[in-house]
């Protein structure tokens, strides 16, 4: 349509000259990828891809894989089970937190790391060694290509320089929330974040979400009731402490990573990816926030919208 095409270039021009925050540095690869890169795609629901930018630069899925994580979860648990393990709550706190963790001995949700470290021991007891290869294949089945791929130097960077996620989980161990060993579980939570996608991919799987879980193959991947869940989470909980705002200014589900990438869902009709490295201290891109609000604004795609 050309209203989107339209409405995707204004806000690109309207967002080039945004700048502020900075690369996420605990991650030493990357603070090496360049900062000026910037992408928009949007996916609507007959697959019609509408891009601006550097839309074809790949990048890592990093917090943004949770999603992914949460919803194979849900086609394969109950959420009986699933509930033994992690909450469905904000935690208002940042998003590898300790604090409230060791108070509540349980995850809050599956969006921040402590929940999805919980959510991928879940994958490991039921899959085992397949585990990276099956959860991949539910990846690339909502992307509708075999495309998706770990990019080893990030993995190696976020493995060797984990301490942090190491804690959370250890301590999740001492609570008996995770039932397999802590080293395997992080293995496989480092590779879902080190999944390589573009924008464009990104929107497509984006759209599978969207659209009552048909891919672009118009295979269905996903449940419709677990759609349901799932995007309410990433409602609720998708943007850490920064989920209140951007649910009264943006109105989407929608997950952030600190490569930079944003995803947001418009439920019916799109999916909607961002790009830009430059993080902020919520661990969000600084401008692909400001992106997705604009083109929310262009195309009255606020959930709560009656017009």
């Amino acid at each position: 349509m050309q209203a989107i095409k339209s409405a995707i270039e204004r806000v690109y021009s309207a967002t080039l000259p945004i700048s502020g925050g900075g690369p996420a540095t605990y991650i030493p690869e990357l603070a090496k990828v360049n900062p000026e890169l910037f992408a928009i795609s949007i996916c609507d629901k007959n697959q019609q891809i509408y891009n601006q930018g550097d839309f074809s630069v790949p990048f890592t899925l990093q917090s943004i894989s949770k999603v992914f994580a949460y919803a194979f979860v849900l086609e394969n648990y109950s959420d009986e089970d699933i509930d033994i393990k992690v909450g469905l709550e904000p935690s208002g706190e940042v998003f590898d937190s300790i604090i409230k963790l060791d108070k509540y001995q349980r995850p809050f949700n599956p969006m921040v790391n402590a929940g999805a470290i919980a959510i991928t021991d879940l994958i490991i007891s039921r899959f085992g060694s397949q585990s990276l290869d099956k959860s991949v294949q539910f990846f690339s089945r909502l992307l509708g290509e075999d495309l998706i791929q770990v990019n080893q130097a990030i993995f190696d960077s976020e493995f060797e320089n984990g301490e942090r996620n190491r804690a959370l989980a250890h301590l999740l161990k001492s609570f008996d929330i995770l039932d397999n060993p802590v080293e395997e579980v992080l293995r496989l939570y480092f590779q879902h974040c080190s999944l390589d996608v573009t924008t464009e991919g990104l929107a497509r799987m984006g759209s599978t979400l969207a659209r009552n879980g048909l891919n672009h193959a118009k295979q269905p991947v996903i449940k419709k009731e677990s759609i349901r869940k799932l995007l309410s989470v990433m409602l609720s909980c998708g943007m850490y402490n920064y989920a209140g705002q951007w649910i009264y200014e943006v109105g989407l589900p929608a997950k952030s990573g600190v490569s930079g990438g944003i995803l947001a869902i418009a439920p019916n009709q799109y999916g909607v990816a961002v790009y830009s490295p430059p993080i902020n201290g919520d661990g969000c891109s600084h401008r692909g926030a400001y992106a997705i609000k604009k083109l929310g604004e262009e195309l009255n795609l606020h959930i709560f919208d009656l017009v």
